[in-house]
């Protein structure tokens, strides 16, 4: 089993996520957004599952900072938007083959791993 998660560093959801999966020993894969962006297909991935709604993080300060609070934008616009901004994703995305999550989801990741 292996997991990938997505997220920043500075994210204490995507450390508890990490630490989670290293405390069961399931070898996890790192993104860290802001090294690397999620790509348009991975975002559409989960947009499909979660929708953009779920995926956006209308809480955070980078949202605030652009001003987004009353933006209307079709679904590819906002994945575009997201895939450049990855500070306004929900986090941490955490993807287990076909199985997703956003946020912390503890109880699923714990079905995942059969514990």
């Amino acid at each position: 089993m292996e997991v990938q998660v997505f997220g920043t560093k500075k994210s204490a959801d995507t450390r508890k996520a990490l630490r989670f999966f290293s405390e069961r020993r399931i070898k996890t894969h790192f993104v860290d957004l802001n090294v690397r962006p999620a790509s348009p297909g991975e975002l559409r991935r989960f947009a499909q599952e979660f929708g953009v709604d779920g995926l956006l993080d209308r809480g955070s300060k980078r949202f605030a900072e652009l001003g987004l609070k009353h933006a209307h934008y079709s679904e590819d616009r906002w994945l575009a938007i997201l895939a450049e901004e990855p500070l306004l994703l929900r986090q941490p995305l955490v993807r287990c083959g076909n199985r997703l999550t956003i946020g912390a989801a503890e109880d699923e990741w714990r079905e995942w791993a059969g514990k």
